[in-house]
């Protein structure tokens, strides 16, 4: 007997090396893995990621690239001066990798010290499920990365602050 498995990938970028990337039988997976898999995709799948990409204001503009049931995977565009408000992930694991440009994030584990990194064209950071972040272009051009989280579709929670993460 085979089990179906949910998979939705985006049309422009429903290409084997994606599909084979994203494991549709895996259920969960870690943040090094995440890491693994934002960063293969950016740099694999350049061409085809810049072909979707869009720039709009005054609102972020993003992208599902693709859906299991165990990873879904994002492309999201900052211009400058475009960011998050400090939010959460709900507990899911994550990853983000830019693509293009400069993305500056502050970060916060529960009850430990916020912190501040540059992430640079090609950096690609993994993150476990108690982790807070605000991401922001603080630059003068136009950034993207790409980002994945596991499990999917879990519902973010905004904060005011990261000093508000406990």
């Amino acid at each position: 007997m085979t089990l179906a498995i949910d998979l939705d990938v985006h049309p422009a970028l429903d290409l084997p090396l994606l599909r084979d990337l994203i494991q549709p039988d895996r259920p969960l997976w870690t943040p090094s893995q995440l890491r693994d898999l934002t960063s293969t995709i950016a740099t694999e799948l350049t061409t085809p990621l810049l072909g979707v990409l869009r720039f709009e204001e005054p609102q972020r503009w993003w992208a599902r690239l693709a859906l299991t049931g165990g990873v879904e995977v994002w492309l999201l565009s900052w211009l400058p001066g475009q960011g998050t408000e400090p939010h959460d992930h709900g507990g899911a694991s994550g990853s983000f990798t830019v693509l293009k440009g400069l993305l500056t994030e502050d970060y916060r584990y529960p009850g430990g010290p916020i912190r501040t990194m540059q992430r640079e064209l090609g950096a690609a950071v993994g993150f476990s499920g108690g982790r807070a972040h605000q991401v922001r272009n603080l630059g003068v051009a136009p950034a993207a990365s790409v980002h994945a989280y596991s499990p999917p579709l879990l519902p973010t929670r905004e904060y005011t602050s990261l000093e508000d993460v406990k």
